[in-house]
């Protein structure tokens, strides 16, 4: 058993098909079916069942995925790194929206100068996102404010943030001192797009709160949520880290609401299976302060 059977494995979980994966990487099909039949032995499992000339991924073939992608990814950073090892390595960083656009920025720049030879690459997605491309080990952190809903993730938090309901400033509610839960009934608001972090509280909040609400707009950009409320589009529930300016020059005005705490974790989030190069550990640091 070496390499070579993950990477026809994989070929086969991409495609489903022993003939697709036989042309992807230009081997015979009863090779193919050859080093599936060897994995199986090995293990002792079934990898696909077999159904109506069909395949169909076993959980043990899924579970068996995960481990193949970050052993041959271990096996890459293994090779890059000795090939150019003067060059430091490479760290890929994937951030939830909030944090990508108010947090990461800095630690990224932090780490560039303690790091300059590391090869860097960063990318913002939601938390779903990030969460499937760790498991995926197409990023090797993620920033995130979201719930990560995988048991092969680890989480350590990095700060606290706070989530505000907002209007602009035309809007009357921004006048009134001390309002309740309740007076949001029926109000309209723009909120995040599905996976987000920051919907995901807020609607477990207004669901817990039993106020019903009106879906103004869905937006997977914040700054063009901030515009929205801004004329008075509707309401928004935005991170406070995100509305400092606008608060400062009563752009956005959060609301005085009696009890309203909507208090989440930023964390670093990894794959319990990853191996932190050098450059990881330092960048870890920078993380955790």
């Amino acid at each position: 058993m070496n390499l070579r059977h993950f990477r026809i494995f994989l070929a086969v979980c991409d495609s489903l098909s022993m003939t697709a994966a036989a042309k992807t990487l230009y081997i015979s099909q009863p090779s193919i079916s050859q080093a599936i039949a060897e994995l199986e032995r090995y293990y002792g499992v079934r990898l696909f069942e077999r159904l109506n000339h069909k395949l169909y991924q076993t959980s043990a073939g899924a579970r068996l995925q995960s481990y193949a992608l970050h052993i041959l990814n271990l096996e890459e950073q293994a090779r890059k790194e000795l090939a150019g090892y003067q060059s430091g390595g490479s760290l890929r960083i994937g951030a939830s929206l909030t944090i990508g656009a108010y947090l990461m920025p800095q630690l990224v720049a932090a780490f560039r100068k303690q790091k300059p030879e590391v090869s860097l690459f960063t990318t913002v997605e939601n938390t779903r996102e990030i969460e499937k491309m760790l498991l995926a080990d197409q990023i090797d952190f993620g920033l995130v404010e979201g719930l990560i809903t995988s048991a092969d993730i680890l989480e350590e938090t990095m700060r606290m943030d706070e989530l505000v309901i907002v209007c602009g400033p035309e809007n009357s509610l921004g006048q009134e001192k001390g309002l309740r839960v309740t007076d949001l009934q029926d109000q309209p608001f723009i909120i995040r797009e599905s996976g987000s972090g920051t919907r995901i509280l807020f609607e477990f909040f207004m669901n817990e709160a039993g106020v019903r609400w009106k879906t103004a707009g869905v937006y997977n950009n914040i700054e063009a949520l901030k515009q929205a409320v801004k004329q008075d589009l509707g309401l928004g529930i935005l991170p406070k880290i995100a509305i400092v300016a606008e608060e400062i020059n009563r752009e956005l005005i959060p609301l005085d609401i009696t009890g309203l705490v909507l208090k989440r974790k930023f964390n670093l989030v990894y794959h319990q299976q990853k191996y932190l190069t050098p450059a990881m550990q330092a960048f870890r640091q920078i993380c955790l302060g």
